[in-house]
């Protein structure tokens, strides 16, 4: 079975955000993930995991102004200095939270801007952060994210990032394949997993149903079958990576309802 880490941005939402921790551990979490720690002082955040004994394995860098629709800024041209100050930023939290891989959005495609100026921009940066990231001992992930979800987003398929990374060529940059996103942009995940997996450039999963995003067992992704495909894979290459759960929770807000739909993992353990 996958190794599975609660994403406290999404799961828990009954629950203050500082609250979830101890709620994924009662769950037998053993390892987290969130999108973005900045809210809060990282000794608070260490505090709560150390509490806890779980793991941080992931979380984002800063992507700009998220509230006013900003996705990132690694693509755009212009706004190199205010990246690079948050990649120092992320790296200082990943210190003080063990964590050791960051996710990297690549932002939204201004209209009419051509995109061999993104391209560019996108992989220059890319390759200053690895820098930075390499010097600390993080991974730096980026993640192909669908359109539907994200209209405008700059990544959007497993090639492309999978080139991208391959063309940079620091060893600390991978790919996050997020199986959600991959079935709704392209399909064939089960045959994409073993394609990319092998590679030693697949740093982290992430899941949630197809296509309203809640948990696993519903909707069109027959996810039991797909945890069989990454065990297998992942036995024959040495990949020893997270499976975030980075949905919502289809009883949403209700008391309970995170623990009550994790049926799921249950069955996995069970198998």
């Amino acid at each position: 079975m996958p190794r599975f880490a609660a994403n406290l941005s999404m799961l828990y939402p009954e629950f203050d955000f500082l609250d979830r921790f101890a709620a994924a551990a009662r769950d037998g979490f053993e390892a987290v993930e969130f999108l973005f720690p900045y809210a809060h002082e990282p000794a608070v955040l260490a505090q709560r995991l150390a509490d806890h004994g779980l793991q941080q394995v992931l979380f984002n860098a800063p992507p700009g102004d998220w509230e006013a629709g900003a996705r990132g800024m690694a693509c755009l041209p212009g706004r190199q200095a205010e990246f690079r100050a948050g990649i120092e930023r992320a790296l200082h939290y990943a210190q003080a939270l063990d964590c050791p891989r960051i996710h990297v959005m690549a932002g939204l495609a201004p209209a009419g801007a051509e995109r061999a100026a993104l391209q560019a921009t996108y992989e220059a940066n890319l390759a200053w952060a690895a820098h930075q990231a390499a010097s600390c001992g993080r991974d730096l992930l980026i993640e192909p994210i669908n359109t539907r979800d994200v209209p405008g987003f700059f990544l959007n398929r497993q090639d492309e990032a999978h080139r991208i990374v391959q063309a940079i060529g620091a060893a600390n940059l991978k790919v996050q394949m997020d199986l959600y996103h991959c079935q709704i942009v392209e399909g064939d995940v089960a045959m994409k997993i073993r394609q990319y997996l092998p590679t030693g450039r697949v740093g982290h999963f992430q899941i949630a149903g197809v296509p309203q995003r809640h948990e696993p067992d519903i909707g069109e992704l027959n996810h039991a079958y797909l945890f069989e495909v990454i065990d297998e894979v992942a036995a024959s290459c040495g990949w020893q990576g997270w499976v975030g759960c980075e949905y919502r929770p289809q009883r949403g807000a209700e008391a309970g309802g995170t623990s009550r739909g994790l049926a799921w993992r249950a069955a996995q353990a069970g198998r």
